[in-house]
């Protein structure tokens, strides 16, 4: 059997505030918190990593000293499921996400930054 993606590690200054825009963004809940640590997942799958087999991946977000520097050389890209891009893009930046430029020039996707600074893109047409 080979490894499986289970969560992904984002260093940052609030780990509260950024769990709580990845919770509305994703639709997860907070799973642990504590430490200065707060890990976020899939209501749909609470066991985890503990599952056999594929699952959503949690976001472990950990409270460190020092801020974001330069441009992230690992990225989520989310895709809207009930709703066209441009919709999706209005409610992630009422939640507090901001528009980026990392030199993508003219793409179908859009990237956007969380609260911290951390880029991502929205991908188009994959509504489903």
């Amino acid at each position: 059997m080979a490894s499986k993606f289970t969560e992904l590690a984002i260093d940052c200054a609030d780990p509260n505030g950024l769990a709580r825009f990845w919770c509305s963004v994703l639709d997860y809940e907070v799973q642990d918190e504590g430490d200065g640590i707060v890990t976020i997942g899939s209501p749909m799958a609470p066991a985890g990593k503990n599952h056999l087999g594929p699952v959503p991946p949690t976001l472990t977000f950990a409270h460190v000293p020092e801020g974001k520097t330069v441009k992230n050389r690992l990225h989520l890209d989310i895709n809207p499921t009930d709703r066209e891009q441009d919709e999706e893009v209005r409610r992630l930046l009422d939640l507090g996400a901001r528009r980026a430029d990392v030199g993508q020039g003219d793409e179908s996707w859009v990237v956007l930054a969380d609260p911290e600074g951390n880029e991502f893109c929205v991908l188009a047409d994959r509504c489903r």
